[in-house]
Formats: C-alpha cells, structure tokens, sequence
C-alpha cells in the first residue's frame, strides 16, 4: 500500500523517475539514488560473507535462499540504457579490478550480460569530492570502548581521502530505474518500500559479520542439561485414561 501510495503521487506529477531525497513518506526514510545499484553491491557482499559459514549452517541455507531470490528480482528489472551504460564504463571498470566488480548475470537467451558493482566509496565519490571507503553506516561515537571499535576509528583516522579518490576514477551513474519499475520490484519483494529492502539487507550483512565473528554454528562452551530446552519441544505424549 506504501509502495503503490508513493507511486501515485510521482504519477500525478508527470514524473517518470522517483527525485533522490525527496520524502518517501516514512519518517527519516528518504528517496534512495540508486536502489539498484546499492542493493546488488549488498547482495553480492552477504553472499560472499556467508561462505565463512558451514554449508550445513541454517541460517547460512536461510539468508542464502532469500538474498539470491531478491537478487535475482532486482537483476530481472533493467533500466533504460543499462547496455550503452555497461560499454561506456567497461574500460575503466576492467582496469580497477580492486573498486569495481562484474558480476555475471545467468539469461535464458544466452546473451552475455552482468552487473557492475563497487565499493561504498566509489558510489560515495560520484556525489562528493572525498572518498569515503567503507565507511560506517552510524556516525562514530567518541570514546569507543570495545578493542574492534577502537581499532576502527584508528584506521579511519590514518585514511588519506584524497589519496584514494585520486587513485579510482569517478564512473558515471548507473541508469535509473523508473518509478514504474520501482513499484514492479516493491511488489514482488513485498516487503515495504525499496528504501526499506536497502535497511533490511544492509542490517542482515551486518549481522552476518556478527554471527561469523562469533562462529555461532559451533556447540556451546557448556553444554546444557539433560532436558534444558524440553519445553520448547512439541509435547507428543498422550495422557492415559486413569480407571475410576
């Protein structure tokens, strides 16, 4: 309902693309710049965090199954030009093999095609004049208290931002996707807004670092009693008549 809410109002204006940051409706949620490109550069980062995880893993089997069914929603929706994007950029994305990516992308027609994907920095460069690679999503509090989070800000202090922007080139934007599109891949997700799939898929590869960091598939330290986890079981026993 949202989704189809926003998708009326771009309509009743006349237009045919959806304005990066303009309202979307949710509170403190605004219009993504590039949904496609952010979410596929998400799905394919979780995908490849996850081979840390056991095969065996279910939550690896879980999370697998569901981000390639998205991905693959957001591979089957192209924008206009997407191909003559793809030719123009191809060079520059062939010579930094360290900032930018192709993923192959499966047909039924057998044509060769794929997807671009890249580091958080080059998307951050093509609207700033400073890199700003893998930066966290959450402002850095002062003080940081844990070992990981002392290390983090350190790193983050000793960048050189000029340096690494000087060293990847700016590419140009991928093609938008249309408003109709937008709403065509909102529906078939069916799982709000596609500013919110962007939250929920940056959270889940934020949990996956968590969850390997922990190695969370392993037995536990100490094992629980003899019947600990019991009530969580379906009961099966069937109470006897008892003779009066």
């Amino acid at each position: 309902m949202k989704a189809a809410t926003r998708l009326f109002a771009s309509v009743a204006k006349g237009a045919q693309y959806l304005e990066p940051g303009t309202p979307t409706g949710l509170t403190g949620l605004l219009t993504h710049a590039a949904p496609r490109t952010a979410l596929l550069f998400t799905y394919t980062s979780t995908l490849e965090k996850l081979k840390q995880f056991p095969e065996s893993s279910v939550y690896r089997q879980s999370t697998e199954a569901l981000t390639r069914h998205r991905m693959a929603i957001m591979e089957s929706v192209k924008p206009a030009g997407l191909e003559e994007w793809q030719a123009r950029v191809s060079k520059t994305i062939d010579e930094y093999p360290e900032a930018f990516r192709k993923v192959p992308v499966s047909t039924g027609s057998g044509k060769t095609e794929y997807n671009v994907v890249w580091k958080a920095s080059t998307l951050t460069g093509m609207a700033t004049d400073e890199w700003d690679d893998e930066a966290p999503s959450k402002p850095m509090l002062e003080g940081a208290r844990s070992r990981a989070e002392q290390e983090r800000q350190m790193k983050q202090l000793l960048r050189d931002p000029v340096a690494e922007h000087q060293a990847v080139p700016r590419i140009e934007p991928e093609p938008p996707l249309s408003a109709e599109q937008i709403n065509q891949v909102e529906t078939e997700i069916g799982a709000g807004l596609i500013e919110e799939v962007i939250q929920v898929a940056e959270g889940e590869r934020e949990l996956v670092d968590t969850l390997a960091a922990s190695k969370a598939w392993e037995d536990l330290e100490e094992k629980p009693a003899q019947g600990q986890w019991a009530y969580f079981e379906r009961d099966t026993h069937t109470p006897t008549t008892q003779a009066r």
